[in-house]
């Protein structure tokens, strides 16, 4: 993973770390140094001082102004991060660096192999984090972290609070016990996957039955679908969990979150990727959303089909910068293919979806999709002039 790549680069070029608007509040830096250079010498007796240990794999920047100034930028980010996670009482985290020039011997002994990359190292896992370089991003993700792969359903409130978790992969399983060895798999399966795929478990009868559970049955939860799929072939072992998993972790329907923004983008078909641009919170971009979760519900068995949804108010400073470079004006939805390589959107506006929802819902729901290429041609169609008419 790369943090050249667009996203961070209109960061850096406004020459400013970016708060998520609803994210954690970042204090003022304290000038307090917390951030390790790591060594050859000094490596593994700092990385022993901490159950969590964040290393960014940078480039080496000697000799250029420019990339000298962007490193001091993300560096920046990792002390607030380190700055705001002093404190912590259940966890140690620590922070550090590695040049892959100057400690190529330290990112070999690591395994750190991929330039640019931030490592997480807790609990023998290693972790590489997809997600925007930005204090409160890190900070948030790293709780996620710290917190136990699977978490516990027992109560109304927590199952409301399950129920409302409809932008991520998630599943759910029925269980006797934690003492169980069909929990103890489904466990071990949420430690291959921990924190990116949400894992949660109940042992409560009344629980399961209003989730229709069975005992030891699991099912999974695309984002944005209205009913899971059950696994097949209960109980399970873990190899058969993570199976499952893997064939089913590109949704039909996603939205690019701040910190898993790098990993969905890379994931594209044919080096293109469907975009809808819809504000949640704005009517138009509502009922679009709802469109858009109509059509991913219909076709969620074709491979082929894969929405990314872009929240433009998740992302406040790039919004200029996507206007500008897609020719776009973002105050409305918008749908498009994006070629990955160089970045080009062609786009089509959605105007006055008030009132049409309906019309134009039946009219997408209509087609039989087979292939990205026909979704995109239809999407040009749907949304012209001539169909709407």
């Amino acid at each position: 993973m790369k943090w050249g790549w667009v996203f961070l680069g209109v960061f850096l070029s406004l020459g400013t770390l970016s708060w998520g608007e609803t994210g954690l509040e970042i204090p003022e830096y304290d000038g307090k140094d917390r951030v390790h250079d790591l060594t050859a010498k000094n490596y593994k007796s700092v990385m022993k001082k901490y159950d969590v240990m964040v290393i960014y794999y940078h480039k080496n920047v000697d000799g250029n102004r420019s990339a000298m100034k962007q490193f001091q930028i993300e560096e920046l980010a990792l002390e607030l991060a380190a700055q705001v996670l002093d404190d912590l009482d259940d966890e140690d985290i620590g922070f550090g660096l590695v040049d892959e020039k100057k400690d190529s011997a330290v990112a070999k002994k690591l395994g750190l192999d991929e330039v640019e990359s931030i490592y997480i190292f807790a609990d023998n896992e290693i972790i590489e984090y997809d997600g925007e370089l930005a204090s409160d991003t890190l900070v948030e993700f790293l709780y996620d972290v710290i917190e136990d792969p699977v978490e516990n359903i027992d109560n109304e409130r927590e199952l409301k609070g399950f129920h409302n978790m409809d932008e991520v992969i998630k599943l759910v399983g029925y269980f006797k016990s934690e003492k169980s060895p069909h929990f103890i798999e489904y466990d071990d399966a949420a430690e291959e996957f921990h924190p990116f795929v949400k894992f949660y478990a109940t042992f409560n009868p009344k629980i399961a039955k209003k989730l229709k559970l069975k005992m030891n049955e699991v099912d999974f939860y695309e984002p944005f679908m209205e009913e899971p799929v059950t696994i097949p072939g209960k109980p399970y072992i873990e190899a058969e969990l993570v199976d499952f998993i893997e064939e089913h972790d590109r949704p039909t329907l996603r939205k690019l979150e701040p910190h898993s923004m790098y990993e969905i983008w890379e994931d594209d078909i044919d080096g293109e990727h469907i975009v809808a641009f819809a504000e949640e919170d704005d009517p138009d971009g509502f009922e679009f959303l709802e469109i858009l979760k109509e059509v991913a519900r219909e076709n969620t068995d074709n491979p082929n089909l894969s929405i990314i949804w872009i929240d433009p108010d998740n992302f406040p400073l790039l919004v200029p910068y996507w206007e500008k470079t897609f020719h776009i004006d973002l105050s409305s939805p918008q749908i498009g293919v994006v070629d990955v390589e160089d970045v080009s959107l062609s786009c089509v506006q959605v105007n006055s979806l008030c009132g049409e929802g309906i019309h134009w819902q039946n009219k997408i729901l209509e087609i039989n999709i087979q292939t990205q290429d026909c979704f995109a041609f239809f999407l040009f169609l749907f949304f012209s002039n001539d169909l709407r008419s």
